[in-house]
């Protein structure tokens, strides 16, 4: 549990060391607002533990643990939007405070920085790699949202209709 918290105040300590600040300000101040409200941080952490399973100093794998909850975090900003959420972590959501738009564009330009940090963070032999697994994972985030959208409008939902299942053990596919 120790490490766990050693890696939440590290990376707490980077996050604070990279706020956005860039004009428009209007575009950058809702990704400041999102990132600075907190959460336990068990993306990045997780990341940070990875990462020292086969190196020794986590500092090193900073800027990828700042692209999962970039990213993350940029998931959150679009998913409020669609949900029309009013609250995120018991504070307005960025779209109450900032408009839809602009919590769309702030939304991408996370992304785009997400990719920014992921290429500076590795070796260029293993660049490659490392998007294309990145890549893996935002598609099928992108799937869960499509699924837990149509899920709203059904009476019934069971496991085989996750993409998860689909993926996992070949149960059939949601009907159209």
């Amino acid at each position: 549990m120790q490490q766990i918290e050693t890696y939440q105040r590290l990376f707490q300590q980077y996050l604070s060391s990279h706020p956005f600040k860039s004009d428009p300000e209007s575009l950058y101040e809702p990704i400041n607002y999102i990132m600075e409200l907190g959460g336990k941080r068990l993306r990045p952490v997780l990341a940070l533990l990875g990462y020292t399973m086969f190196e020794e100093r986590p500092e090193k794998a900073l800027p990828v643990a700042y692209a999962v909850e970039l990213f993350h975090n940029f998931t959150l900003v679009h998913d409020d939007i669609m949900d029309q959420a009013p609250l995120r972590r018991g504070k307005p959501t960025v779209h109450e405070l900032y408009g839809a738009n602009t919590g769309i564009l702030s939304g991408d330009v996370m992304l785009i920085h997400v990719y920014d940090y992921l290429l500076s963070a590795c070796d260029p032999a293993h660049l490659h790699a490392l998007i294309s697994a990145f890549n893996r994972i935002a598609v099928e985030v992108c799937q869960g949202q499509q699924y837990d959208m149509e899920f709203e409008s059904r009476q019934e939902v069971a496991i085989k209709n996750s993409a998860r299942c689909s993926a996992i053990r070949n149960c059939p596919k949601p009907k159209k």
